[in-house]
């Protein structure tokens, strides 16, 4: 685990990074996080109360805030985004501005940095995982990747890990690339931020989504009969793995934050309505036109022999925590979505 660091967040008030945040700083009382957010799509609510815990609040491609990252950090997470695939879709130059951006401007900003030891970047599977509604192959780190991509959100991820690359060869910044199959998990909060230019804004992931509605006795959206499969990884596992990524992994690389294992939207939908006693009814909807990646998940061997990372939570389990948390949140998860029911888009 991270001891006796400085360590910065950048994108800390999210749904991962406000659960990394927490877990540094229950790993040693002696850790100082700053957080860097502009809220875009997160809550200041979600921040751990910590007099560790330094909050700014704006973009990192502020001139403004970008300025008051010294070089005084032991690590760096950059966990900016802009979320997620619809939203990209709708406006692609504030992906370009909140995804792509955020990531060019910070390396370029630390470049010459002496004090840092790993500055860890959050990709995703989807932008490598091949486009496939047929029999699915466990991707690895040094799959080839495809120019054929389903979203403004996949192009700016790989493109972050492009430059990691170029700013680890000629500048030697420490760059580890972590590569995040479906993260879900407790402090994913719909609704979440401003509104970013679809009903994706609110009805974001498809484990909060399913959760709400099937607590909320609301029918579940299941496009293309929920064929579809994703590797679900609980976020402390990810986060632990984030971790492991800024501890022993190689400058340089990528590894993937993956379970391994294949479960389809369908039996998602069935475990949630299982987990939460719900009698919510499925609503066939047809395929998603923009969506090719139809079935996907991650090989974790390379994390685990390298890093000795692993899962540790199961998706039963997984499921349970989440239903948990989102009954014991559901006043604060409501007021996020009814905040948006004035701009009419609901």
């Amino acid at each position: 685990m991270i001891k006796n660091s400085n360590v910065l967040v950048v994108g800390g008030a999210g749904f991962v990074g406000s659960n990394l945040v927490k877990l540094i700083l229950r790993s040693d009382s002696s850790n100082k996080i700053t957080v860097i957010d502009n809220l875009l799509s997160s809550e200041k609510e979600n921040l751990a109360d910590s007099e560790n815990l330094t909050f700014i609040e704006g973009s990192i491609t502020d001139d403004n805030i970008l300025m008051q990252v010294g070089d005084e950090y032991d690590y760096i997470f950059q966990l900016a985004t802009f979320h997620g695939n619809q939203s990209s879709i709708a406006d692609p130059i504030a992906d370009i501005e909140n995804n792509t951006l955020t990531s060019v401007k910070l390396l370029q900003h630390i470049k010459n940095f002496v004090c840092l030891k790993k500055y860890v970047y959050s990709s995703a599977g989807c932008s490598v995982a091949k486009k496939t509604f047929g029999l699915a192959k466990a991707t690895k780190e040094d799959d080839p990747i495809t120019l054929d991509q389903d979203s403004p959100y996949s192009i700016s991820k790989i493109s972050g890990e492009f430059y990691c690359v170029y700013f680890h060869k000629q500048f030697n910044v420490p760059t580890v690339r972590a590569r995040f199959q479906n993260v879900y998990g407790p402090g994913e909060v719909l609704g979440a931020g401003k509104w970013r230019g679809t009903n994706a804004t609110i009805w974001r992931n498809v484990v909060p989504v399913f959760v709400y509605k099937a607590i909320s006795g609301l029918d579940l959206p299941l496009h293309d009969g929920g064929a579809s499969t994703r590797d679900f990884i609980f976020v402390e596992d990810v986060c632990r793995g984030l971790i492991a990524c800024a501890i022993d992994g190689t400058p340089g690389d990528v590894y993937n934050l993956a379970s391994g294992n294949e479960i389809s939207i369908k039996e998602l939908a069935i475990k949630i309505c299982e987990v939460s006693e719900s009698t919510s009814e499925i609503d066939l909807l047809p395929r998603r036109e923009w969506d090719t990646s139809g079935k996907r998940f991650g090989d974790g061997n390379k994390a685990r022999e390298q890093l000795r990372f692993e899962c540790e939570t199961s998706f039963n389990e997984g499921i349970q925590r989440t239903v948990l948390w989102t009954r014991e949140n559901l006043n604060f998860i409501e007021k996020c979505i009814n905040k948006h029911k004035p701009e009419a888009h609901i």
